[in-house]
């Protein structure tokens, strides 16, 4: 009980009961009534003080909301508290601290006067973060103290809210391609059918046609087999692909290939979507859960995505395979050409392909961060505030890839019918982003070979522009 009662005293709470017992401690040795009285009433002020707020029941609840509840790296979002009173007694002086993780920064405090009886206080405080990740908000802690600020008793509500914080998203604009990966009207597809023979327009055979649509005519003008279009199909559905191998990526913080390959993949997926695109995202290590809004799976997914301990991309695009067909956006580290290989046999026929190639190099040992991507430098860390992964320190180091491999990874793409844009360090992704309408929707004869055409040519077809 002797316990319980002194619980909760402030400073000035134990400085009165210390100031008493030595008061009352005078008037003994001096014989004085009047010391004894004064030492008495120290020390029975905290006594009932503390009795008395232990003996108050308060009735608080609290609701918080976080708007918006879901922001971009580096962006703000806004914390409202409302505390109300629903007991019949007001309350004393109260001091308010809501726990956010360290990530975010220092605990937001208020000092509260008090709530009247059935009043209501509202308390805001920005939040922001450069890392990405799902923080967990809460709970609120509250002190309450008496009128003579000797008892300070805390309780703490059990309510906490998800602040979820998404890689550093990029506005990227419209380029002409924009309209060929979306269907017509309210349809899923549109077909690109020829009105007859004459209209056809071939293209070199691939590995996978169906032989029912060699083009024999053009196959004997050529002298290679020729396949027809006209069954070619664009799908309202895109198919974001992450290489997030820790070997395939360098630097560290916010100058880390990893980290501008999240923002980068989360950039492109919301552009997708925002024009209409629905989708599902890809990494090294498998498929996505694919229900709910695309965007939204999109920006969760990648707020907590962690580099992989993969060394090969067999497993992820083995999950590109077998996913629903549309176009493809693959996002890469470091490419050999063995992997472009298998990249390239994933795009179908009907679809288009793009792939994003980071020059990894250009992170390697950057202080500080990204110099000039803008928008699209990354996180710090891969997600939340947590310890550092211990498998990073095990992962084997990153795989040297030339600048000759890099550069045959990339030929290979693009004669497989893939759009490739390259971006190192100092690129703005908007910048690469808008270098797609350089090349043509297919390609174009080259020396006997086929390679993408440049900005301003028309695609000619082999029937002489037919």
């Amino acid at each position: 009980m002797r316990s319980s009662l002194l619980s909760g005293l402030t400073t000035r709470g134990t400085s009165f009961l210390t100031a008493g017992a030595a008061t009352i401690l005078a008037g003994l040795l001096l014989g004085t009534r009047a010391l004894l009285s004064v030492g008495v009433v120290l020390i029975l002020l905290p006594l009932f003080a503390r009795l008395a707020a232990g003996r108050s029941r308060y009735r608080l609840g609290c609701t918080r909301s976080i708007s918006p509840p879901r922001v971009p790296a580096g962006q703000t979002a806004t914390v409202t508290l409302r505390l109300e009173n629903a007991s019949r007694l007001p309350t004393g002086l109260m001091l308010a601290e809501d726990s956010v993780p360290y990530a975010l920064g220092t605990r937001p405090r208020y000092v509260l006067d008090g709530i009247e009886r059935g009043g209501a206080r509202e308390l805001s405080y920005p939040l922001r973060s450069d890392l990405r990740g799902k923080f967990e908000i809460g709970p609120l802690e509250i002190r309450i103290a008496d009128a003579f600020g000797v008892v300070e008793l805390g309780r703490s509500f059990s309510s906490r809210t998800t602040f979820v914080v998404t890689p550093r998203l990029v506005g990227l604009p419209r380029t002409f391609s924009s309209s060929n990966w979306a269907g017509d009207g309210d349809g899923m597809t549109r077909t690109t059918a020829a009105a007859g023979e004459d209209d056809v327009i071939p293209r070199s055979y691939r590995d996978g046609d169906e032989l029912r649509r060699v083009h024999w005519r053009s196959t004997a003008r050529y002298g290679e087999l020729m396949v027809r279009r006209e069954e070619q199909r664009w799908k309202n559905r895109a198919l974001v692909f992450l290489d997030s191998r820790r070997i395939a990526h360098t630097g560290t913080g916010m100058a880390s290939s990893f980290e501008f390959a999240v923002s980068t993949a989360a950039s492109i997926g919301v552009h997708l979507a925002r024009q209409g695109l629905d989708g599902q995202l890809i990494t090294d290590t498998g498929a996505f859960d694919s229900g709910g809004i695309f965007e939204d799976v999109l920006l969760d997914s990648l707020a907590v995505i962690k580099a992989s301990s993969q060394r090969d991309l067999t497993t992820g695009l083995t999950g590109l395979r077998t996913a629903d067909g549309g176009l493809i956006v693959a996002v890469t580290g470091q490419l050999t050409a063995a992997d472009a290989r298998q990249l390239a046999a994933t795009r179908r026929d009907q679809c288009q392909g793009i792939a994003v190639i980071l020059a990894v190099s250009s992170w390697a040992d950057q202080p500080g961060g990204n110099r000039a991507a803008g928008p699209a430098g990354g996180t710090a860390v891969p997600a939340g505030s947590g310890p550092p992964d211990p498998a990073a320190a095990e992962a084997p180091r990153p795989v040297m890839v030339t600048h000759e491999e890099t550069a045959e990874a990339e030929g290979i793409l693009r004669n497989a019918g893939w759009r490739v844009i390259s971006v190192d360090s100092a690129t703005p992704l908007a910048a690469a982003w808008q270098q797609l309408p350089r090349f043509a929707d297919r390609p174009v004869p080259v020396g006997g070979a086929y390679a993408p055409g440049t900005a301003g040519e028309a695609a000619p077809s082999p029937e002489g522009g037919r």
